[in-house]
């Protein structure tokens, strides 16, 4: 029987307490061995202006699930240079690790874009799709062909654009990024 891994693609800018719910939601109800996080260093759909540095993202998530027994930081596109593409990835990780079914964790907003993926039906045969709600938007536009596995999460209207903004306006964001990252944060002066 394959170890079953949950995948949590992002740039994690910064990573904030709605990925970790996420992650644990998906882990516990699918039965998920482990959870890995996969940072991308050049997200292919992001600003990269605004951008904290990688090594700033890579100690904000090791800080963010340090504590965890069973997950893990995946530098696997990371350390690509140039664009990631998650169909590269899939299948570099499936020839990595035979023994591995993967699971990868969206969020609804993603799920909406999915279809629009570099090359996603090479991508649906690498790997399964877990789809989480997420306020605003819905799991079933376009997607009946992913055999898209649904996890219920609590709807935390929390993004890392919502953070870096209130971060410039000088807003708290306790309690919106764990502890270790609120500190982080505050100590290289990251967002302002």
């Amino acid at each position: 029987m394959k170890k079953k891994v949950g995948l949590m693609g992002g740039s994690f800018n910064p990573v904030h307490v709605a990925h970790l719910v996420v992650m644990e939601q998906a882990c516990h109800q699918l039965g998920l061995d482990e959870g890995w996080f996969l940072p991308s260093n050049h997200p292919p759909h992001k600003d990269e202006s605004e951008m904290a540095s990688g090594e700033h993202r890579l100690k904000m998530l090791r800080r963010a699930i340090s504590t965890h027994p069973k997950w893990k930081i995946c530098l696997l596109e990371f350390e690509r240079e140039g664009p990631s593409f998650t169909v590269d990835t899939m299948d570099e990780l499936n020839r990595r690790y035979p023994d591995i079914q993967f699971y990868f964790i969206l969020g609804g907003d993603m799920v909406e874009y999915l279809s629009h993926w570099h090359r996603i039906d090479e991508l649906k045969k690498m790997v399964r799709f877990v789809g989480t709600q997420r306020p605003g938007f819905t799991l079933d536009h376009g997607v009946s062909d992913l055999h898209l596995e649904i996890v219920e999460v609590p709807q935390l209207d929390i993004s890392s654009s919502l953070i870096r903004r209130w971060i410039k306006r000088g807003f708290s964001i306790q309690y919106l990024v764990p502890d270790a990252v609120k500190q982080y944060i505050e100590e290289e002066g990251l967002y302002g």
